[in-house]
């Protein structure tokens, strides 16, 4: 972005830049919540199959000879098997939970700095070109741009401006 173009910005136009940004992020967290709620809620549904399935297991325990009945099932009946991918796939979406949470952590951070910048800009920021500076030095600390898959931050903007003056 050339000097005219950034002078020509106010102060208030990169605090609000910084503010929707924040905006979105936190939009993204609480889409993320609900998907980590709905897997917590698949995690728990399953955690009860399989203490359903062991509790069917009849007890191990050595006892006083008596004779058989046909309602406890023989432990070479019970699907083991099926009890050990419930509980693989009950950790694999641990894992997937623990990752979003992970995922969510960074997003919220990323919103904190966005809405931190923003108070600093108002307070601070000496006029467009000053705020621009800033944000496109915030959003490369912080490689904003992973974080926005269909929007264009302002670093990417100051890149792509920054190739199409070097062509």
């Amino acid at each position: 972005m050339s000097d005219d173009a950034a002078d020509a910005l106010a102060v208030d136009e990169f605090v609000e830049y910084c503010r929707t940004q924040a905006g979105l992020l936190s939009g993204h967290v609480e889409t993320m919540g609900e998907e980590a709620d709905e897997l917590l809620d698949e995690i728990d549904r399953e955690m009860a199959e399989i203490r359903s399935r062991l509790e069917a297991l009849p007890d191990e325990v050595e006892g006083t000879e008596s004779p058989s009945t046909t309602d406890v099932p023989d432990a070479n009946e019970v699907d083991v098997a099926a009890i050990e991918e419930l509980q693989a796939e009950l950790e694999e979406k641990q894992l997937l939970v623990e990752a979003k949470q992970a995922r969510m952590q960074a997003f919220q951070d990323l919103a904190a700095g966005y809405t931190d910048l923003a108070d600093e800009l108002a307070a601070e920021a000496d006029d467009g070109q000053d705020a621009l500076t800033r944000v496109v030095e915030f959003e490369a600390d912080a490689d904003a741009p992973a974080y926005f898959d269909e929007r264009q931050t302002m670093v990417e903007a100051a890149a792509a401006s920054r190739d199409a003056e070097g062509e």
